[in-house]
């Protein structure tokens, strides 16, 4: 199964750059024509939050849009914390499962070799994340359901701390609860998550976190306490998470730019390898 993940996107109404630098709509579409171009095809489409900068009406609208024109792949979204939920569910209620729950952007998908969950971490007017005790309560029942279907828990604000100081400041908060459940559930073999505009692998329990790269621009890496945070033009990326029964998780870095190449390895006959 080949699961792949966008995430922070943060579209805005068309024509109005992200930032007053970034051209995420235009970022966006360019990634999104890379899944759809990508052999083999992707099973599913999974955006782990921030679809949209500021939440408004009209930037849904263009996320819409950008989806309809580019992807014909099953496609499964949950808010960031630029999101505003509720009109998250009402510019996208034609996705699946949208508005299955009635206070949560927060599914499940059982149609495929590995079940997705998706969770909504977002709390409105705040950039950390969080599980509301009747959250977790739902996540260990819903794992519970399904204990031997090899599992990817996906989710906005990541559950660990990555030693970036303003980015852990903002990530999920009392993380040790999430942790507890995962760990009574070994069937989680992938946790995905976004937030932080940068490529990261963690852990949480028994399961690998991977904190996917935006597709529009990066966070400046730096481990200086007093660092408030800043965001450069790295290149932008998505994951590609491939599972089967014999190696489990495999996941790959894909930039949307394109690059000079393919050239060939021609080897020089000094080469000490033979084979």
């Amino acid at each position: 199964m080949l699961i792949c993940q966008l995430t922070d996107l943060h579209v805005r109404p068309r024509g109005v750059p992200c930032n007053r630098v970034s051209e995420t709509n235009m970022l966006t579409e360019r990634a999104c024509r890379v899944v759809a171009r990508f052999t083999p095809r992707p099973d599913v489409v999974v955006i782990t939050g921030d679809l949209t900068d500021c939440g408004l009406p009209a930037e849904y609208e263009n996320v819409a849009a950008i989806l309809r024109r580019t992807l014909s792949l099953p496609i499964y979204v949950i808010p960031g914390n630029h999101d505003r939920r509720e009109n998250l569910r009402t510019g996208l209620a034609h996705l699946p499962h949208v508005t299955d729950d009635p206070d949560f952007v927060q599914y499940v998908v059982d149609d495929y070799p590995v079940r997705l969950v998706m969770l909504d971490t977002l709390v409105p007017g705040a950039n950390h994340g969080a599980l509301s005790e009747g959250q977790l309560a739902w996540l260990d029942q819903t794992l519970a359901a399904a204990p031997s279907k090899p599992t990817l828990v996906a989710m906005h604000h990541p559950p660990f701390m990555t030693g970036l100081v303003h980015l852990d400041d903002i990530a999920l908060r009392q993380a040790e609860r999430f942790r507890a459940v995962i760990a009574r559930h070994r069937q989680v073999a992938r946790i995905i998550a976004g937030h932080h505009h940068r490529p990261i692998i963690g852990q949480c329990a028994h399961a690998v976190v991977s904190i996917s790269p935006s597709v529009a621009h990066q966070v400046e890496l730096s481990f200086d306490p007093a660092a408030s945070g800043a965001f450069n033009f790295e290149p932008p990326a998505f994951q590609l998470h491939a599972w089967d029964e014999a190696s489990g998780f495999v996941s790959h870095t894909i930039y949307t730019s394109a690059y000079d190449g393919p050239f060939p390895f021609l080897s020089d006959p000094d080469h000490p390898a033979t084979d």
